[in-house]
């Protein structure tokens, strides 16, 4: 599974953002931190980065055993488990869906080690509300490029919507992705696993909770 071939892949007109100066660094957050620390709320927000990659990461080795098990013969693509989902919080995340707590613990902890050993297209998933947001803004932006550059006539508005709908569906993922690569995960070269709980978030629906603290 390679959850941001989109990005990867020679085909892709944002590869010139992948420069050496985009790799990650195992110091670098904190050495942001300990740099800024006089801004309020940059330790949630880093955190908040960290903690999404892992969630991704957790979800993505999760659904891996799951096709292990379902799967005849071995194949190189990876499929997503759809049942599973996340939420992730400055403390840690949610993980909603039907999932083996024992099997979630090995999920966490193998999902770290792949992201801080250099897996970092685990950080990126396709279903993340990042790429919906990006989509939804990108969409209304070109619309309202629409509305205001061609004639008014209905059928000129209405062609031009279309185009924009188009082009927002075509390029939304590869931006989606790039979003969530840049600016909201980072790979969590600062968070240790504390403990996994099941429970309850605050809409009232189950789910497990994988809680992590900071490290240098």
């Amino acid at each position: 599974m390679n959850t941001s071939a989109s990005v990867q892949g020679g085909s892709s007109i944002f590869d010139f953002f992948n420069f050496e100066l985009t790799t990650p660094q195992p110091t670098q957050d904190a050495d942001l931190l300990r740099n800024l620390s006089f801004i309020p709320g940059l330790k949630e927000i880093i955190m908040l980065r960290q903690v999404h990659a892992l969630e991704h990461a957790t979800v993505w080795v999760l659904s891996e055993s799951k096709n292990a098990h379902t799967l005849t013969r071995p194949t190189s693509i990876q499929v997503d488990n759809e049942l599973l989902g996340g939420l992730s919080t400055e403390q840690g995340f949610y993980l909603y869906g039907e999932v083996n707590i024992s099997d979630l613990r090995r999920a966490v902890t193998l999902g770290l080690h792949r992201l801080t050993s250099g897996e970092w297209d685990l950080a990126v998933h396709p279903r993340c509300g990042t790429n919906l947001s990006v989509a939804m803004l990108l969409t209304a932006g070109l619309a309202m490029g629409v509305y205001f550059l061609l004639p008014l006539r209905p059928i000129e508005q209405l062609i031009g919507l279309g185009v924009a709908a188009t082009t927002a569906a075509e390029i939304s993922p590869d931006l989606g992705s790039m979003a969530q690569r840049y600016l909201t995960t980072a790979i969590p070269f600062n968070l240790a696993i504390e403990n996994i709980t099941r429970t309850h978030d605050v809409w009232g629906r189950e789910a497990h909770f994988v809680k992590v603290n900071w490290q240098e």
